[in-house]
């Protein structure tokens, strides 16, 4: 699901933006929503409801994901059916967040596979510290670089009148806590893959 969801929606959340906007310097985070940019909205409300609802009857002890999915689908949906401004806010931390998607999926296909085949294996290998330092980079500089534009932008008052301070406050916890909890989730990911290492070189020893 995850498959279908990432890509389409990371191209889509670009040419919107690109399409909406005058200058990529100066984004407009309170600018109204075109009628692409609430479709993609719309396309990702109904990834993540689906999802949400997979895990709520597959995996319901995973309450992680869970509140990740619910927090996501507060800020989606009160952005294109509350208020109908700030798309260009939302769908720039949808790209963020898409942008790595590709390369976590093969990677996380190669970790479930990894026991079973030989090749899977060396996939997951190989991949991993590439695909750690490219989350690390998208999650732990630009998430942040982007959240603090944001903040800027609303905190001087550009945004009153189309989205209320408790609205974009609340935007900007949910965003610092999911990125929070992906930083601190590649960090034992780092951590495992020491000690991999660690263990290897012993080995060798």
């Amino acid at each position: 699901m995850s498959l279908a969801h990432g890509t389409p929606a990371l191209v889509l959340s670009i040419f919107s933006i690109l399409k909406s906007q005058k200058s990529l310097s100066q984004l407009d985070f309170a600018s109204p929503n075109t009628a692409l940019q609430n479709s993609v909205l719309e396309y990702s409300i109904a990834y993540f409801l689906m999802d949400l609802l997979h895990y709520i009857i597959l995996i319901p002890s995973d309450v992680l994901f869970i509140a990740h999915h619910l927090a996501t689908l507060y800020v989606l949906m009160t952005c294109r059916y509350l208020f109908g401004h700030g798309a260009v806010a939302v769908l720039g931390i949808l790209v963020l967040a898409e942008v790595t998607s590709t390369c976590q999926n093969t990677w996380s296909l190669a970790r479930y596979r990894k026991v079973d085949s030989v090749k899977a294996a060396s996939v997951f290998e190989y991949l991993s510290p590439i695909f750690y330092g490219y989350y690390s980079v998208v999650r732990g500089v630009l998430g942040p670089i982007f959240v603090y534009k944001i903040g800027l932008f609303y905190s001087s008052g550009l945004g009153n009148g189309v989205i209320p301070r408790w609205a974009w406050m609340s935007w900007i916890v949910v965003i610092v806590v999911g990125i929070g909890v992906s930083v601190l989730w590649v960090v034992h990911l780092w951590i495992d893959l020491c000690r991999e290492i660690k263990k290897g070189v012993k080995k060798l020893r």
